[in-house]
């Protein structure tokens, strides 16, 4: 759910959190993928600098909404690969609403779907 608090912080971090956990209900991904993802599928107006993305992976982590595994591969370079665990599921589904909440809101104030 984005945060209670409104504020244009609250709901970016509150956004980048759903972002990811949606991408990973697709299937296990790494940091950069991630990254890369939400960059094309926004068409470029959300960019997330790969630095900044593996502290929220790792505070998704230790709230048990994802898991994470090394993997290695010859010639490259090792990478953690993060998938949504059960609890992940829920937490998106309930976020999902939250946003939903928020979007027929602003759609009821600002009128986009007339526009």
């Amino acid at each position: 759910m984005p945060p209670k608090s409104r504020s244009p912080q609250a709901v970016q971090k509150g956004s980048a959190e759903m972002l990811v956990l949606a991408l990973l209900e697709e299937r296990e991904r790494h940091g950069y993928e991630i990254a890369q993802l939400i960059e094309q599928r926004s068409n470029g107006e959300i960019r997330f600098r790969v630095p900044s993305l593996y502290p929220l992976l790792y505070r998704l982590e230790d709230r048990g909404l994802v898991t994470g595994r090394w993997v290695e591969k010859s010639g490259e370079r090792r990478k953690r690969f993060y998938r949504l665990t059960p609890e992940g599921r829920k937490a998106l589904a309930e976020q999902r609403r939250g946003w939903r909440t928020l979007f027929d809101a602003v759609d009821r104030v600002a009128r986009f779907r007339h526009a």
